[in-house]
């Protein structure tokens, strides 16, 4: 079985647990992920099996969007309400201060991974380090985030919802924590459901226990997603019998026998190859006046 299977993800399952159902389920035992979620959040994970899991070094989209809960007066280790809370004050932010200091997070920003991440330092996961009860010091990080808004808020509750588009790196924790820095009240993430991510969104998704059902029906196919659609962004290029046969072999192909030979490609262009049927049969990224292979992904 070669593909994604994309799960809404529960909330208690690690990502890893996630791979070991599916691959318990789906009888595949190469399989990956493109992006890992906290066990507390929920939603979109792309489960790549199969030849698929040669994609994860190349995936060219790897945004992301969430829509994220969090609540103002609070502070803790974790950065949000799971962790061990250091901090509770009483807060009065209006609506109007929330929006103001949203504007600072969007665009190209610098955020401090959280101690209580996958992050190496000097050999350590931080979260390693954490939970011995040391801190050491973090480089920032630039990130960019392409969407930030407030989908609501209850001045009463002084707490709400946001709605984050972003890139590869964005720790919506930190977001958060940054966020009640800038309002001087502090601030935790009180839930997390990532709805977009490497081109999948919700729509995309089956839960476990949809998988299972289908699982024993046999009927998984119909949602197993081809490999091709992780590199939706890449030029498409169907190419002659001749042409596919040479390629799955390893041979370079001349541009100016393809359909790409009228038009200005500059080195460095990625495609996705197809033979004349349709069958998606991998990458190739031009060089000198050539299409040279990138990633093959047979069916077999």
């Amino acid at each position: 079985m070669n593909g994604v299977i994309v799960i809404d993800k529960p909330a208690g399952f690690t990502s890893f647990d996630v791979i070991a159902v599916v691959r318990r389920l789906t009888g595949q035992r190469k399989t990956g992920h493109t992006g890992t979620l906290d066990p507390n959040a929920t939603g979109v994970l792309p489960v790549l099996l199969g030849s698929a899991t040669k994609a994860q070094d190349l995936i060219p989209n790897h945004d992301k969007s969430y829509v994220t809960d969090f609540r103002l007066g609070l502070t803790s280790d974790t950065l949000d309400i799971w962790g061990e809370l250091s901090e509770r004050q009483e807060t009065d932010v209006a609506e109007e201060e929330l929006l103001a200091a949203l504007a600072a997070f969007r665009g190209e920003i610098e955020q401090i991974p959280p101690m209580y991440s996958a992050v190496k330092k000097n050999g350590q996961r931080l979260y390693d380090l954490a939970r011995k009860g040391v801190e050491v010091e973090r480089e920032g990080r630039r990130v960019t985030v392409y969407r930030l808004e407030l989908l609501s808020f209850d001045a009463e509750e002084q707490s709400g919802t946001i709605a984050v588009s972003c890139s590869k790196g964005t720790y919506i924790r930190t977001l958060i924590d940054d966020l009640g820095r800038a309002l001087g009240t502090g601030a935790v993430m009180t839930a997390l459901r990532r709805t977009e991510a490497c081109g999948f969104t919700l729509e995309d998704c089956v839960t476990l226990e949809m998988l299972r059902k289908l699982s024993e029906s046999g009927e998984m196919g119909g949602i197993l997603r081809p490999v091709d659609r992780l590199f939706a962004d890449f030029f498409p290029l169907a190419v002659s019998d001749a042409q596919a046969k040479r390629f799955q072999n390893g041979g370079a192909l001349e541009l100016s026998r393809t359909a790409l030979r009228n038009e200005a490609v500059p080195d460095g262009t990625r495609c996705r190859v197809y033979s004349r049927g349709g069958e998606f049969l991998g990458l190739g990224r031009t060089a000198d006046g050539m299409l040279k292979i990138e990633k093959l992904f047979p069916e077999a």
